[in-house]
């Protein structure tokens, strides 16, 4: 279980963060959130698939494997791909809020937490949370940094989104592939673009989706599927090497 704690220069000041890629340290995911603002950079190497939570609510993902702890871009020198998607990068921090009142009036100010039960934290070696007079080091400003883009991304990726519904854009997809052991991995209950559509889209439609920047997220999404051959050609290799899971690195 996660044991959240809001980050200060106190009570974390001899924290620091393992920032090494592998199965030990949490990595060994199938897939992950991503979000329109990385799109362009995710797609280059995964996938981005739609996923339907129990509320009929669809995120965007980006896949590295075709079964659950099961990441094709792990081995045991790291993580094998340039871009690492924000959601993994974020691991142990997230943002926590924080109850307050002022002027006799509630408010809910956002603060950043640590899970002190991650295996990416140490107190031994990794990289430093706080300089020796508390003040936040490097790491951790980039690291606030990025949480902020997520927090934004979230509301973002949501009204994206429901433009691709609005216009009818998303489409369930059962993708069956067959590997050289003989073995089939099917992927089911992702969704995708739906090209034909996409391409069938109006001039008004489309300066509506420029309008609001969901334009080049949506190519990027459509090109990302190209990603799936080169993921089932890592599968294939990781059978011939003898695995079947990712290494622990």
């Amino acid at each position: 279980m996660p044991n959240y704690a809001l980050l200060n220069n106190v009570n974390h000041a001899e924290v620091k963060i393992i920032t090494d890629r592998a199965d030990r340290y949490g990595d060994n995911v199938m897939r992950t959130l991503v979000f329109p603002f990385e799109f362009r950079n995710a797609q280059a190497f995964y996938p981005i698939l739609f996923q339907r939570d129990d509320e009929d609510n669809y995120s965007p993902v980006a896949l590295f494997g075709f079964q659950e702890r099961e990441n094709l871009f792990l081995d045991e020198s790291g993580w094998q791909a340039p871009y690492i998607p924000a959601m993994v990068r974020r691991e142990p921090f997230l943002i926590g809020y924080q109850e307050s009142t002022r002027e006799g009036e509630p408010q809910r100010t956002r603060v950043l937490s640590i899970d002190m039960d991650h295996p990416r934290v140490s107190t031994e070696r990794g990289e430093p949370l706080f300089q020796p007079l508390g003040g936040r080091t490097p790491f951790l400003e980039n690291a606030a940094d990025l949480l902020e883009s997520i927090y934004l991304g979230i509301e973002h990726s949501k009204t994206f989104v429901a433009a691709m519904q609005r216009h009818d854009l998303l489409e369930s997809m059962t993708l069956e592939i067959e590997l050289k052991d003989g073995s089939r991995n099917q992927l089911i209950g992702f969704h995708c673009l739906n090209e034909e559509k996409v391409q069938g889209l109006s001039p008004e439609a489309l300066g509506e989706l420029n309008a609001n920047g969901f334009l080049m997220p949506m190519f990027m999404v459509i090109a990302s599927m190209g990603n799936l051959q080169a993921l089932a050609e890592r599968k294939n290799a990781r059978l011939r090497a003898g695995g079947e899971g990712a290494p622990d690195g």
